[in-house]
């Protein structure tokens, strides 16, 4: 017999496990379908976020930091580190371990909430049972029924035409994230926010990394201004960018990759590394869902069609995160995790994607909210801009980071914050007063009008917002 469900989510990325819980929470019954294996073989739940993206990739960030910092800026605080090493299978174990920590966290958060998991691929089946049937394909074969189908089967690494992911030289997220030994010369195809962050990692190790981008401009969804200052930052450091390129042959051998490519002026270039990460996008993952034996809709991308509530073209089928339209976030698909669990319980959900928050977690970070400059002028509305530089505040100063600023947009007419752009120390953490600024729908204003502790990195925002009306204190 059928094991019948309220509710069957498949994937348990950030927004499936997250919509599981929620939906259980309310009083469903729920089952989770997720096919993600250790490397024993079992369940490791978090999807690509946990797995190979948000979570390891942090960790390796955090550990190339601590190495960098002993390396090159301890001696500034008056500590000397001699003999200092660098054990890589140590910093990948420690990655494994963090990965393993969230895995566990979230079969705890199964158990605690009453979530059933079947590890294993899910695809339709047909429509039977007031609902739709699904197979679980994989450690146990089952047949499960369930009232409300929630797809959350995420995406995945675009691959070059003609040059596949192997792993070993030619990697995506996931092989960047497993290299054994520090290369001498590291090649990457992508300047968006995997690229950089796993050049920075290797460049910190003391690779030779270098970028190719095909766009003119460097971050180009990023307000210029911060986007100009970061890249000034990553030159210095020796991250060497090559902007408006063309990529030509790539050729595989047994001990590295050569790139054939073109620089903005014309000029024919070879680029050869000991590997190559390949960071051009990545791809909604419908791949062995049997869409087509329900009829499940999807767009020229492969994407599911769904409406502004997560709808999809068949009644009671809800799809979220990387798997729709709309950013590719982690943070972005558990909100829509949590609002399709509550539309399916009856209640009236919101996700508000003007107030996303977008984070690139290298040295300098960078993170923003809302409208940058050329949208706001893209659309002819009158606004003003504050900014400060973190050279100004104290705590910046104390911590030996002073590189970028805070910029911050407001309504020309109402002070409305617009837009607020980061790009310095812990911009990531700072950028969530912002968030919810304009979740209320501050002024700038209200941001200078709030008593900001002292010293403090979130000065810097208080700055900014009296930027705006020109009457900082401390610049």
């Amino acid at each position: 017999m059928n094991k019948q469900f309220d509710v069957i989510v498949i994937g348990g990325g950030p927004g499936g496990y997250i919509a599981a819980i929620r939906a259980a929470q309310l009083g469903m019954k729920v089952a989770c379908v997720d096919e993600w294996k250790n490397k024993q073989g079992g369940p490791a739940l978090g999807g690509t976020c946990t797995n190979v993206g948000c979570i390891p990739s942090k960790a390796l960030l955090q550990s190339s930091e601590h190495f960098d910092h002993a390396a090159h800026h301890f001696s500034e605080h008056g500590i000397s580190v001699s003999g200092l090493s660098l054990d890589v299978g140590q910093m990948v174990a420690r990655k494994d371990a963090v990965v393993k920590q969230n895995n566990d966290g979230i079969l705890y958060l199964f158990k605690k909430n009453k979530v059933s998991f079947f590890h294993g691929r899910g695809s339709f089946v047909k429509a039977a049972d007031g609902g739709y049937q699904i197979q679980v394909s994989g450690t146990a074969e089952e047949t499960l029924v369930g009232k409300q189908i929630v797809v959350a089967t995420g995406s995945t690494a675009r691959a070059l035409p003609g040059t596949p992911f192997d792993e070993q030289l030619v990697l995506s997220n996931d092989g960047a994230l497993s290299i054994g030994a520090v290369p001498k010369k590291l090649a990457l195809i992508g300047s968006g926010v995997i690229g950089l962050e796993m050049g920075s990692v290797w460049r910190r190790l003391g690779a030779e990394v270098t970028i190719l981008e095909a766009l003119p401009e460097f971050l180009g969804a990023v307000d210029q201004q911060i986007a100009k200052e970061a890249h000034k930052a990553f030159a210095k450091q020796g991250l060497k960018i090559e902007l408006g390129v063309t990529v030509g042959a790539i050729k595989v051998g047994k001990k590295g990759v050569g790139v054939a490519w073109t620089n903005a002026k014309g000029e024919a270039q070879l680029l050869e590394a000991e590997k190559l990460i390949v960071s051009i996008g990545r791809v909604p993952n419908t791949v062995g869902l049997n869409t087509e034996a329900v009829g499940l809709k999807l767009d020229e991308r492969g994407a599911i069609i769904v409406d502004g509530d997560c709808k999809t073209s068949l009644s009671n089928v809800w799809a979220i995160g990387d798997v729709v339209r709309g950013p590719m976030l982690a943070h972005k698909a558990e909100e829509e995790g949590v609002a399709v669990a509550e539309r399916i319980a009856g209640q009236h959900s919101h996700v508000n994607f003007n107030t996303i928050p977008w984070v690139i977690y290298t040295s300098p970070e960078i993170a923003w909210v809302g409208q940058t400059e050329a949208q706001l002028k893209a659309a002819g509305r009158a606004y003003k801009a504050g900014t400060f530089p973190f050279l100004a505040n104290g705590r910046a100063r104390a911590l030996g980071d002073t590189t970028g600023m805070v910029k911050m947009l407001a309504d020309a007419a109402t002070d409305e914050i617009l837009g607020v752009h980061i790009v310095g120390p812990m911009a990531s953490e700072l950028i969530a007063e912002c968030v919810m600024a304009m979740e209320f729908r501050a002024s700038s204003e209200d941001i200078a009008r709030i008593c900001h502790a002292h010293p403090s990195l979130s000065e810097a925002t208080k700055e900014a917002a009296l930027a705006v009306e020109k009457r900082t204190l401390n610049f």
